[in-house]
């Protein structure tokens, strides 16, 4: 088996519960929900991604979780690692998630929720996307890209989650869209505004 993996490099958790927590990001390639080009944005079901996910190198199995594990500073305990994309359940799988596990790492997973976990991951951040049915049925975090049209916060309420942040979405209309995920936020505690600190911090 191989994995084709975008980028793979050690950094701080830049948003969610585990803001600032120091991680191994597996970024793996290619998503479902859009196909990384420009020409094609317009027809995506997600328009408004701001991740380059295209192309990268294979691992094999062995490969991938060695690589990972040489990136976690020498002689540290708590390993920590985060695989997201593009969607990374399109390439993560059962043998990835105990392999991981067995090298010491809590696995944490960013998705976009329309694929089936295939075993068990220690952490779970989902980002609904308008137009894509979810296919799993809880998470740890939910984080919704605020606004988006097609999709209203009131969608979730029964959705079983510790964490519930909206995320204002990025671009030229950022700080409005940050002015209106803060004022639902204090109109539904529920939900606290998330932010994307690693851009802040000038780090991946």
């Amino acid at each position: 088996m191989s994995y084709t993996v975008h980028e793979l490099f050690l950094t701080a958790q830049g948003e969610g519960a585990n803001l600032g927590r120091t991680a191994v990001f597996i970024r793996f390639a290619g998503c479902n929900l859009w196909s990384g080009r420009e020409e094609d944005r317009a027809d995506a079901v997600c328009r408004f991604c701001d991740t380059e996910f295209r192309g990268g190198e294979k691992y094999g199995l062995e490969a991938l979780v060695a690589a990972a594990a040489a990136l976690w500073p020498t002689g540290a305990s708590d390993r920590f690692c985060v695989l997201t994309g593009g969607e990374p359940l399109l390439q993560v799988d059962a043998p990835l998630l105990d392999a991981l596990h067995a090298a010491g790492f809590t696995v944490a997973i960013e998705t976009n929720g329309t694929q089936p976990l295939p075993g068990p991951v220690d952490w779970v951040c989902v980002s609904p996307k308008a137009g894509a049915p979810l296919a799993l049925a809880r998470a740890d975090e939910l984080k919704l890209v605020y606004p988006q049209a097609g999709i209203d916060p009131t969608e979730f309420r029964a959705f079983p989650a510790r964490h519930r942040w909206l995320s204002p979405m990025d671009g030229p209309a950022l700080d409005g869209n940050t002015a209106a995920a803060a004022a639902y936020c204090l109109r539904h505690p529920e939900w606290r505004l998330n932010i994307q600190a690693h851009k802040a911090w000038g780090i991946r």
